[in-house]
């Protein structure tokens, strides 16, 4: 029986398809950012949406789900419990009655600040050994995958 090889190597590196490739990549990234954002008891979905709440503030339930790419249940969850901690709030749509809008709190900025400094020590383990222009252009190819596929 042959063994795989690990990670990078093989199949599982420079030989790989580039799908598995970026899977690959996706899995250790999170789970990276799992084991660092479980010190601050956040889960990396919670990251997502708090991320995505200090960008774009106002957002409903739905239209978070879209931008964290989660399912609607899932972001139901975790704005109840982000919402039980304080860390959002939630005001009814001007237009839209039935329509809640999310917004971050000072307690939720703050967290998501803490949560940020974890995300960036991982971000430049992931940009070490690149240049400014090759970061430029992998986030290009990146963005350009989500977008055209």
């Amino acid at each position: 029986m042959i063994r795989p090889p690990p990670p990078g190597e093989g199949k599982r590196g420079e030989q790989g398809y580039l799908a598995y490739l970026l899977r690959q990549a996706q899995s250790a990234t999170r789970l990276a950012m799992e084991r660092s954002l479980a010190e601050l008891g956040v889960t990396a979905p919670q990251f997502v949406v708090l991320t995505m709440l200090r960008a774009y503030p106002g957002l409903s339930g739905a239209e978070l789900a879209r931008v964290a790419m989660l399912t609607p249940q899932t972001v139901g969850v975790i704005i109840r419990n982000l919402e039980r901690d304080g860390a959002i709030r939630k005001t009814p749509h001007p237009s839209h009655g039935r329509v809640l809008q999310w917004t971050l709190t000072r307690r939720g900025a703050a967290l998501l600040n803490k949560c940020r400094r974890h995300a960036q020590a991982i971000e430049l383990r992931l940009a070490a050994g690149l240049s400014p222009n090759g970061q430029r252009l992998i986030r290009r190819w990146l963005a350009r995958i989500a977008a055209d596929l």
